[in-house]
């Protein structure tokens, strides 16, 4: 008797969570989904007349002092280029320093970059038409992509901040790694920049081909704090002092992509 207890007791249990589990799936498939890229966005790398240099942002693994000064607060640390001058740092305290006491003041940084929300923006900029009349014509017609100018997409935070070019690195770095595709503050594409792909303009018909640079645009909050060093004796800490945090988002173009749009008239 005990034991059909118990039994039912797990069942009811798993059924009371199934509704969670199902709701987490759906959620993670519909991540996935809204990064992956649509019929209508070809990658255009290997025809792009202007050649783009790939942008792998540095990865600073941390020393194992950093780790230990790391470790020391509860504020966490993410920022590259904080790490790299803590990499760099010599603190050697005295092992004969008793009661040495001392702080080294680092600066304001910005600390670490928390997402709050990312999403794509696939006709974030227009950057080319090509047209076709086919109005006198009897036959339908084959409308293709040709780059008539080259253009220049840039990308930006979407307000003020201090320190803003570590923060674009952390925030490009979180949508890298949240997208999986290729990013870069900075995209260009090449005047004459062809694509196989072509669209039908019946007779009688002005076709229109729309191509668009795609974006993605990230937004959350930066974490910022006084950083110093403390040594205590032979002991060395990080201490953070002041923290705030402060809202930012940005647009940053997925480079070497397009997005096209048909419009028949």
């Amino acid at each position: 008797m005990k034991n059909k207890y118990i039994i039912a007791l797990i069942t009811f249990l798993l059924v009371l969570q199934a509704p969670i589990l199902i709701s987490a799936a759906e959620k993670k498939e519909e991540t996935k989904n809204q990064f992956e890229i649509p019929s209508h966005v070809v990658d255009i790398s290997k025809e792009n007349t202007f050649p783009n240099s790939t942008e792998d942002e540095e990865v600073i693994e941390p020393s194992e002092l950093t780790q230990e000064l790391m470790d020391s607060t509860e504020v966490p640390i993410s920022n590259p280029n904080l790490i790299k001058m803590l990499n760099e740092s010599s603190i050697d305290p005295s092992p004969i320093g008793f009661g040495y006491r001392g702080m080294v003041f680092l600066g304001r940084w910005p600390l670490n970059y928390e997402s709050d929300d990312t999403n794509i923006n696939w006709e974030y900029q227009n950057i080319n038409v090509n047209e076709l009349n086919n109005i006198g014509g009897k036959d339908a017609q084959k409308l293709s992509y040709n780059q008539q100018a080259q253009k220049e997409i840039k990308g930006a935070l979407t307000n003020k901040i201090a320190n803003p070019d570590d923060v674009k690195q952390m925030m490009i770095i979180k949508a890298k790694q949240e997208t999986k595709l290729p990013l870069s503050y900075a995209t260009t594409i090449g005047a004459g920049t062809k694509k196989g792909n072509s669209y039908s303009v019946p007779s009688q018909k002005y076709g229109y081909l729309h191509a668009f640079a795609p974006a993605v645009n990230e937004k959350g909050k930066v974490t910022f704090g006084e950083v110093y060093i403390q040594l205590k004796g032979t002991k060395k800490s990080l201490v953070i002092k002041n923290v705030t945090k402060q809202g930012i988002g940005a647009w940053i173009p997925i480079q070497d992509h397009v997005s096209f749009s048909v419009e028949i008239k």
